[in-house]
């Protein structure tokens, strides 16, 4: 198999006699269509064979996109591969445990990310994996915050998403601290249901399961916890069936992680949830998002599968498909429950790489501190570095 486009070893007017000679014997050429100067090369050949396949010969009769064939083999890391991979999630590892040491109340969110990217870039990484999230207070409760300029406050958490490059290989923790070295009586009943969701899910994680049982496993979780908490309105089973945790639960648990930090390579199989294989890695990051600003949740008692969705979207589009499921939600009854003031505003995810192996899996970012006594005691650390 050979591939040609816009990086292609060739230079294009070298372009035509180089694919003559793979092509003239296989019915298949692997070229992605987009690049303006290739294109016309490429369809050129195609339709010049045309009087060649007349006569007998053996020619390209078809042009097949080769990201699908490439991005399954992304998914599993070589011995070479997993060795820069390791060091990247090391390096990571490290600086957030330099970020909760360095972190404090009156200092910038972006003084700490100074910091953690400090000591990505003394180990050696060239670059980040992706901009870093640096979100205290109330920011947490945001996904995708990128601002990183509030000024840190006595009680508040801080949660840190930030990631480093190094051979190529991306590293993708979060952690969740607070800034003063103690969590509150709230903020620790959260954080402990969240990392038990996380761990739940990384018991999941074996070759031979399927990719989603992740997300089920700490969806299952994150529930009952906010059901013991008094924060949805039905049972376990009911609140399952009716999504009701992604009032508070908004994503999904986990991506392929590789050469980006979501890489390719697909999630679903002959339409089921692909199956986990030794060499693959993965994020693992429940979380759990309390809005500020929200005394009070009004939940739809509608029950659903998030597969019939799936596949309404697929068979009528995503406009015709999200305009139904808005006037279902409309039409379902509703009910309307509280959100207790001291919770209000805490926002917490956990995030760990994760490597399936022949027999189980490894959490290649361990090193970053996350049980409550370890990172209470990273916190309470001096770091060497200037304030």
């Amino acid at each position: 198999m050979a591939t040609y486009g816009a990086d292609a070893a060739y230079p294009i007017d070298q372009l035509e006699q180089k694919l003559r000679e793979y092509a003239i014997d296989c019915p298949t050429i692997y070229y992605a269509l987009g690049n303006d100067a290739y294109d016309p090369k490429i369809i050129q050949l195609l339709t010049g064979f045309r009087p060649v396949k007349t006569r007998g010969q053996t020619v390209p009769v078809h042009l097949e996109d080769p990201s699908p064939l490439i991005h399954d083999l992304r998914l599993r890391r070589s011995t070479t591969e997993l060795a820069w991979h390791r060091r990247s999630c090391e390096i990571a590892s490290e600086a957030h445990h330099e970020a909760m040491r360095y972190a404090r109340p009156g200092l910038y969110e972006y003084e700490v990310q100074a910091a953690l990217e400090y000591v990505f870039r003394r180990h050696g990484s060239p670059r980040n994996a992706y901009p870093s999230i640096v979100a205290s207070g109330p920011n947490a409760c945001i996904l995708h915050y990128t601002e990183n300029s509030r000024r840190l406050e006595d009680g508040d958490l801080l949660l840190i998403d930030a990631g480093c490059e190094y051979g190529y290989y991306a590293a993708n923790i979060t952690r969740t601290f607070p800034v003063n070295g103690r969590f509150t009586p709230a903020q620790r009943m959260l954080y402990d249901l969240v990392l038990e969701a996380q761990l739940a899910a990384i018991v999941v994680a074996q070759p031979g399961n399927r990719y989603e049982a992740m997300h089920e496993a700490a969806r299952r979780v994150l529930t009952a916890g906010l059901v013991a908490l008094g924060l949805l309105p039905r049972g376990l089973e009911e609140s399952l069936a009716m999504h009701h945790e992604r009032e508070f639960y908004m994503h999904s648990t986990g991506h392929w992680l590789g050469m980006d930090v979501h890489d390719v390579g697909d999630y679903r199989v002959d339409g089921q949830s692909r199956l986990l294989e030794p060499g693959m890695v993965l994020t693992v990051e429940p979380g759990l998002y309390v809005d500020p600003e929200r005394e009070v949740v009004t939940f739809a008692l509608r029950e659903y599968h998030e597969v019939e969705i799936r596949e309404r979207r697929d068979r009528l589009g995503l406009a015709v498909a999200s305009q139904l499921e808005r006037e279902e939600q409309e039409h379902a009854l509703k009910v309307t429950y509280p959100i207790p003031p001291e919770l209000r505003g805490i926002g917490i995810r956990i995030e760990d790489d994760v490597l399936i192996t022949e027999r189980g899996n490894e959490v290649l970012t361990s090193r970053a501190p996350k049980t409550i006594e370890a990172v209470e005691r990273a916190c309470a650390d001096v770091s060497p570095l200037p304030h």
